[in-house]
């Protein structure tokens, strides 16, 4: 039986992953009413993936081990330095990227024609893009020891 163990808390985690991953996909259909796979191995976007999946493993641990427990603070520590550093610095250097993408195009007066040939751009998260990130992984933590462990 995986539930009530560390398998759950990763059962957890890596399904909010996969989950955040497919619905960057759905976000992408429904503003460019195009469907790109590649979505799913990519960083950045709405949810964030890697707050989902902090968060959800965070919560799982919590559920499990209990909310006062040395394993819920360190696995909470973890889950907001991730957070943090997914709207922060992985955000600065794709705004980098993109600034360096800019000056290259400015100053060969041309634009590059591969995509090997850039930067890229989108690495980091929005505040809003975290947020959804860290709901989604908490309501899959939730649903994996409540739901499906009762199925």
């Amino acid at each position: 039986m995986i539930f009530n163990t560390g398998f759950e808390a990763i059962l957890s985690g890596l399904l909010a992953v996969f989950m955040a991953q497919l619905l960057k996909v759905l976000t992408f259909y429904l503003q460019m009413k195009q469907i790109d796979f590649e979505k799913l191995a990519t960083t950045g976007g709405m949810p964030s993936s890697h707050s989902a999946g902090v968060c959800a493993l965070s919560m799982s641990v919590g559920l499990i081990g209990g909310f006062d427990s040395l394993l819920f603070a360190v696995s909470g520590g973890y889950a907001l330095v991730v957070m943090h550093d997914a709207a922060g610095l992985r955000r600065d250097a794709g705004d980098m990227a993109r600034l360096l993408n800019q000056i290259i195009r400015d100053f060969y007066k041309s634009t590059m024609k591969t995509k090997s040939a850039q930067l890229k751009e989108l690495l980091g998260h929005t505040p809003k893009e975290v947020i959804a990130g860290f709901a989604l992984g908490c309501l899959i933590a939730w649903s994996v020891h409540y739901v499906l462990a009762h199925l």
